[in-house]
């Protein structure tokens, strides 16, 4: 058996997020590139963003952005302004320039920031937070919500996936290669919802959004395997292969429905 325990990292090709093999693999993987690197579909932000109820004039941020593409998909969608946070200063580099050759730079700001501490915005200065498949990254939960709850304005909505939700049996090793590209809290069914009460929230909405994590795990592998010689150019070898157990792991945890994807959406209270 792979030793499972070795950290892979998924996040680290930013720099090379606009090469045409990473644009292939993307859109072999979802279709619909949007330049995102979760288990988001297109059509599924759109739905997501509907529920945010976000309009022209409003402001919206964006809680672990990556390399600024859903945060841009956002903004030309909803004509709103969207701010972009993100520990990782490549991806907030490469946002920023996305942002400037899309000619959207009054529409998004881009900001170096960890979510895990205290954000760096004034009380109530957002309509919307959206935060996609990355609450599980984050070490604090309930801190993390009673921060977008100071920073979100009366009546402003938030939206987040968590997508490792435990709804079934899993064992040592599954655990280890499911969290093998950082850090990941666990958490089982019903926890999202005390702590998203727990933080002042009215918990507005709640769907099982498994499929598209299974979905889009097994085409993202499928993709990458047929760009294997590029990509290992890219990567390297090993870091290929760790990330092609990853995908295939988490294409049998969520298919089997023993690690579920959900989104719950939320309200601050007047």
């Amino acid at each position: 058996m792979p030793d499972t325990t070795d950290q892979v990292d998924l996040y680290s090709t930013y720099g090379s997020f606009q090469d045409a093999v990473q644009r292939k693999v993307r859109e072999a993987t979802f279709g619909e590139d949007i330049g995102q690197t979760s288990w988001l579909t297109a059509d599924e932000y759109r739905r997501f963003l509907r529920q945010l109820e976000l309009g022209g004039g409003a402001a919206a941020l964006d809680v672990a952005c990556g390399s600024g593409g859903p945060a841009l998909f956002m903004a030309r969608t909803t004509g709103c302004h969207v701010t972009g946070v993100d520990v990782n200063e490549l991806g907030i580099a490469t946002a920023t320039d996305a942002a400037r050759g899309a000619a959207l730079t009054s529409q998004l700001t881009f900001v170096h920031s960890d979510a895990n501490q205290r954000l760096p915005f004034a009380d109530a200065s957002f309509d919307a937070i959206v935060c996609i498949d990355a609450m599980n990254h984050l070490l604090d939960r309930a801190r993390v919500l009673g921060d977008w709850h100071r920073t979100l304005k009366p009546g402003g909505r938030a939206l987040y996936t968590d997508p490792i939700v435990i709804t079934g049996s899993v064992s040592n090793a599954e655990i280890a290669l499911r969290s093998s590209i950082g850090h990941f809290q666990f958490n089982p069914l019903g926890e999202n919802e005390r702590v998203i009460r727990g933080a002042g929230f009215e918990l507005v909405g709640h769907e099982d959004v498994t499929e598209n994590a299974a979905l889009v795990a097994k085409r993202w592998h499928d993709a990458r395997l047929a760009y294997r010689e590029p990509m290992t150019q890219i990567e390297g070898v090993e870091r290929f292969e760790g990330l092609q157990r990853f995908f295939a792991m988490v294409h049998r945890l969520s298919a089997e429905r023993r690690l579920s994807r959900h989104a719950f959406v939320m309200r601050k209270p007047r």
